[in-house]
């Protein structure tokens, strides 16, 4: 991550870190033992934090009107079981085509659904699932991630707390000595290419010896909508995860002396929604769609996503598309903003940038 002048961040990054939803959590009917039921909790979830970490907040209201049993909790969005490894925010942008606040979920404490999620032990999986992520965001910006395998107990255990305290000049501290170096802006307005370093490639050494890349980590979350609407807050409700695609894969920035935009790493990504005069409304035909998996080999998944997430990764719309939508971190950016700039100051802390894109599946036009 590339730190701004002060030592908290960016502005940008401090709005990230700070950014909360507020959530209406009810307890589902089947497991409430007590008359009257329980009243709904209320309660802000940090957009870069995961739900099961909210737990501990969210058990003492509802514990007295629990059935005997053990606990297995997991939350449900209008009967969708939500992935405990996706970010709190990613799943809001995602799942809320029309933010709603509060964002009203139901909680589990019963009856886990294993044929829909993975196993999740609390602290301890998301704790080790972030790990991961790193390691895999390392590898893909460096080549290597032993500075990630080499980090010592302490140093692991400040930047986890770092994360789930929302302290990012803390959390930027200990980053730093990970050397994860993500593209800077000045990288994404244009390659360095005077005569000093005209032979070299972006994975060759700067001046000061650290690695430079052209390789950002980046999740693409790609909800179907199969409907003819003409709103996005009348789209239907997401009853089960074969609507949404998942892409895990590094965007490869080449500025080729002009700005690298966010429209320039869509098309890196999503090749078929865009032609040579792209939009955010560019359309596709079935036959051009039909390439299935978009991993190319670059995907790499966390413990999290074993199973389901990469079979996800081959559902992409089959009819033609047109895109309708992208929303990182809650903003819903223009195209043409440098990618640099997004990265740095959208990331989250797995150093991955998590991009919504909303896309209309276009019926094919009989004739």
């Amino acid at each position: 991550m590339v730190m701004g002048d002060k030592g908290g961040g960016t502005e940008a990054q401090q709005y990230v870190w700070g950014g909360a939803i507020p959530l209406q959590i009810h307890l589902h009917d089947s497991e409430v033992t007590t008359l009257p039921p329980p009243p709904p909790a209320l309660i802000l979830a940090p957009r870069i934090g995961y739900l099961p970490l909210l737990v501990p907040q969210i058990k003492p209201f509802f514990s007295s009107s629990l059935p005997p049993g053990v606990d297995t909790v997991w939350f449900e969005y209008r009967g969708l079981p939500l992935k405990w490894y996706i970010p709190t925010g990613v799943l809001f942008d995602l799942l809320c085509a029309e933010p709603e606040r509060p964002w009203n979920l139901t909680i589990h404490f019963r009856g886990y659904p294993g044929n829909v999620l993975t196993p999740c032990e609390g602290e301890d999986s998301i704790k080790w699932s972030f790990i991961y992520a790193l390691k895999e965001a390392a590898y893909i910006i460096n080549g290597n991630c032993k500075n990630i395998m080499n980090m010592s107990q302490p140093d692991q255990a400040e930047l986890w707390r770092s994360v789930l305290n929302g302290q990012l000049e803390v959390y930027l501290h200990v980053s730093s000595k990970l050397k994860i170096y993500i593209v800077g802006d000045d990288f994404s307005l244009k390659l360095n290419s005077s005569t000093s370093k005209s032979n070299q490639g972006v994975n060759d050494l700067d001046a000061t010896g650290t690695t430079m890349t052209g390789r950002v980590p980046v999740r693409l979350y790609i909800r179907s909508i199969d409907e003819d609407i003409d709103d996005l807050e009348d789209a239907p409700t997401i009853g089960s995860w074969e609507k949404i695609s998942y892409i895990n894969r590094p965007v490869e920035v080449h500025s080729e002396g002009k700005c690298f935009t966010l429209n320039d790493a869509l098309k890196a990504l999503l090749p078929e929604l865009f032609t040579e005069a792209s939009s955010t409304d560019t359309r596709i035909s079935a036959a051009e769609v039909e390439g299935g998996q978009r991993s190319d080999g670059d995907s790499s998944r966390s413990p999290g996503e074993t199973g389901e997430a990469s079979r996800e990764r081959s559902r992409l719309p089959s009819d033609g598309a047109e895109i309708k939508l992208v929303r990182i971190q809650g903003i819903e950016p223009q195209l043409e903003i440098p990618f640099g700039w997004v990265v740095n100051n959208l990331m989250n802390p797995d150093h991955y940038l998590h991009i919504c894109v909303y896309v209309k599946v276009l019926e094919p036009i009989t004739i």
